[in-house]
């Protein structure tokens, strides 16, 4: 065995705010992988005198064991209790890790968890002892945290490290927040420029002969055209595709790009080369919603940008908004996602909140009224050229749908995700699955019962929710409550903004006006004041029930309201669209209908209906709960000031999520069952969960689902805190309170 260098140091300060373990007195134990595990000094070992050699962990034991003989009787770490600082462990990290995975990962899938089947505990040296006296690493949790923890010290190339115990016991809660703040945020952020467009411009789903990467830049932007043309020419081993797209985008335009499928330019600002001192463009950047993308999506930016508001990545925030503008500049909408197949559809629309919260943070800053400036003119563009025209706008209820263009099958499905729809009419046509995809793509092939078919999936997808049984067949006409409720916020939000921000004067340059608007056109709050009452009077004639005391859908084809319960009802809430009395009626009939042990379900049980292998779950049903139902849905109720509902529900999601994140080696997913108390991370629906396929470590967790978590912990109170870091059910939790108020009650009387 090598001999250890000894050397005594102080470990670096953490950043502002790091979380602590309570008792620990040193700098640094919560710094970020990157900060912790290279820096040399952290790692070597000044304890104790010279040695000359060094355990490898368990090894020595089985060794001993072998032998018959057994290891003299040291005093544990008592003789360490004097040191004024938290214990911490000599590691050899390979040997360390084999050991660990052979012994405790009991089904080989490079994680521990509550499923494995090993003695869950491992022993280690300590450095204060120089690695003669032993302690034991007990539980799930610690041992989970200590395979992470040397995958991330084996990431960063250490064949030794002394390791605080502290990394291995942090409270849950701000292990967690730590590792959203300081990795997954930076594992899931992307920027499109020369440095990734080899990488980000290939599509995990380009279905063509000769996939390779691409990128389609707008008419509107010649800079970058000429950017990525002179990369295309200086590096021709990436055979990068450079197109420029013409200037009016169309359906069969969209079509017919399906056999060249590309990333969509988004916004890039000017900087100088350091090397050549040279102008050049680097990209803006921004988070992506897993690890698998590379495209800018549409409202999962705007929950990811709760997240990093929390985080005081103001800046990151702020570029995801400039990104929103330039598609809307471009494009004409906030796309689905930033790829040439998602050009005639959009998402649900926050560019006004989004914009709005990060003004706030920066209003002190120069260029902080320009930015909120370009935020409300692109949101004013978008209201009017997509929200409120054809085909999205239903002319007699005056509400607005999920209603995208398009032509022909969606190409960036999985390839067998329509069979069973299309089989019937290849049968009739007499043709290869191919040669009728190809003849009805098209237009040869005509069908107008598939036309509207795919006219509703399409509409499912801009709607954020795919897929639920709560728009099969009949999207593309619903005047649905979430959407209807956030273009009330943007007709409040842009009325508030003009007459507060810009004293009630918004002049519309040439390049944001749409329809009958004329360069310079002077816009002032009262006509969308005017908007929001009306939409609002809508709302509540098409989608309130007042005996159901919630919303629900309009099929604006049939002339009716719809049935199905969903949770986005509570987006009503956050809008700011409902009464104090609808509220009410919300809290007291609706709420019950949706809250689960995990938090607020997507819709009820009885609204999905019976499952079964003719008719599968769908990802937006019962009994799964998404990030965004549980967000919108807390800052409603705190809107109204149910504080408690907001709080109790925000815990529940809170705790599930802890739980997983203790039980099962850091995952954080997709989505959950919120009605699994064990495992609400394992889910059986179309799409999986993304998130769960990491090695050892996560790093990124899942955009929104992040976001969530952090901000979650503002909707609660201190108390609540504490009781999450140490797993405390709610239900029991509440009890204790409960209890405690009695007695002080009592001593009161």
């Amino acid at each position: 065995m090598p001999i250890i260098p000894t050397t005594e140091i102080t470990p670096p300060a953490p950043p502002p705010g790091a979380p602590r373990s309570r008792g620990s007195t040193d700098e640094g134990v919560f710094d970020d992988a990157r900060t912790y595990y290279t820096a040399d000094e952290r790692h070597l070992n000044t304890r104790a005198g010279a040695r000359t050699r060094t355990y490898s962990q368990n090894s020595l034991f089985k060794q001993m064991e072998r032998m018959g003989l057994k290891e003299p009787y040291r005093r544990g770490s008592h003789d360490e209790s004097t040191i004024p600082h938290s214990r911490r462990f000599l590691i050899q990290v390979e040997p360390t890790l084999q050991s660990l995975q052979s012994q405790e990962d009991t089904d080989g899938n490079m994680q521990i968890t509550i499923e494995d089947n090993g003695p869950k505990v491992l022993t280690l040296r300590t450095a204060a002892s120089n690695g003669h006296n032993r302690f034991d690493i007990r539980g799930t949790y610690m041992l989970s945290n200590l395979l992470q923890e040397l995958s991330l010290a084996k990431e960063y190339g250490r064949k030794q490290i002394i390791l605080d115990e502290a990394r291995l016991n942090e409270n849950p809660v701000n292990r967690l927040s730590r590792m959203i703040r300081d990795h997954f945020w930076e594992g899931l952020t992307r920027r499109i420029d020369a440095s990734s467009i080899e990488i980000a411009a290939r599509d995990p789903k380009d279905w063509t002969d000769d996939p390779r990467p691409r990128i389609y830049v707008p008419r509107g932007a010649p800079e970058q055209y000429e950017y990525y043309t002179k990369v295309a020419e200086e590096r021709p081993e990436l055979r990068l595709d450079v197109q420029l797209l013409p200037e009016k985008i169309t359906p069969e335009l969209v079509r017919d790009m399906n056999s060249k499928p590309g990333l969509l330019a988004v916004d890039m600002e000017e900087e100088v080369d350091p090397k050549t001192g040279k102008k050049t463009l680097k990209g803006r950047p921004f988070v992506v919603p897993g690890g698998r993308f590379n495209e800018l999506y549409g409202w999962d930016s705007y929950m990811e940008s709760l997240g990093l508001l929390v985080h005081d990545k103001v800046d990151l925030a702020k570029s995801m908004v400039q990104n929103f503008c330039f598609c809307i500049k471009h494009y004409g909408k906030i796309l689905n996602a930033t790829r040439s197949y998602y050009l005639c559809r959009s998402q649900p629309p926050f560019l006004t909140d989004m914009a709005l919260r990060v003004y706030d943070k920066i209003k002190h800053e120069p260029g902080a009224l320009d930015f909120l400036r370009t935020s409300i003119l692109a949101a004013i563009k978008e209201y009017h050229s997509v929200w409120v025209a054809e085909p999205r706008l239903d002319p007699v209820t005056g509400l607005s749908r999920y209603r995208p263009e398009g032509l022909g099958v969606p190409p960036e499905t999985e390839a067998g995700h329509f069979v069973h729809i299309l089989e019937p009419y290849v049968k009739k046509h007499g043709c290869t699955f191919e040669e009728f995809v190809e003849g009805y793509n098209s237009g040869r092939i005509k069908e107008p019962e598939l036309d509207d078919y795919f006219m509703h999936d399409r509409a499912v997808r801009e709607s954020g929710h795919d897929t639920t049984y709560r728009f099969e067949g009949c999207c593309a006409d619903l005047a649905t409550i979430d959407l209807n409720s956030l273009l009330f916020k943007y007709e409040t939000d842009i009325a508030r903004t003009i007459r507060n921000v810009f004293h009630d004067k918004l002049v519309i340059p040439a390049e944001y006006c749409v329809g009958s608007m004329e360069p310079n056109h002077v816009e002032a709050s009262a006509i969308w004041d005017r908007r929001a009452k009306r939409r609002k009077l809508a709302i509540d004639k098409y989608l309130w029930n007042e005996q159901e005391g919630m919303y629900f859908d309009y099929d604006t084809a049939n002339r009716k309201q719809c049935s199905y319960e969903s949770a986005t009802t509570f987006w009503a809430l956050w809008a700011g669209v409902a009464s104090p009395k609808q509220a009410a009626a919300m809290v007291t009939k609706a709420l019950p209908k949706f809250e689960a042990v995990g938090g607020l379900l997507s819709g009820t049980e009885e609204s999905r209906g019976e499952i079964g292998l003719e008719r599968p779950n769908r990802q937006w049903d019962y009994p799964y709960g998404w990030a965004p139902q549980q967000i919108l849905a807390w800052t409603g109720l705190y809107r109204y000031s149910f504080t408690e509902e907001a709080e109790r529900l925000a815990y529940k999601w809170l705790f599930m999520i802890t739980k997983a994140f203790v039980d099962f080696n850091g995952v954080v997913v997709e989505k959950y069952d919120v009605t699994r108390p064990i495992d609400p991370h394992r889910v059986d629906a179309e799409y999986g969960n993304q998130g769960l396929d990491f090695k050892g470590v996560a790093k990124e967790g899942f955009g929104w689902v992040n976001a969530s978590y952090v901000y979650g912990l503002q909707i609660v109170n201190a108390h609540m805190r504490r009781a999450l870091g140490t797993l405390t059910p709610y239900e029991t939790f509440i009890k204790a309170v409960e209890e405690n108020k009695a007695k002080a009650l009592a001593e009161l009387v």
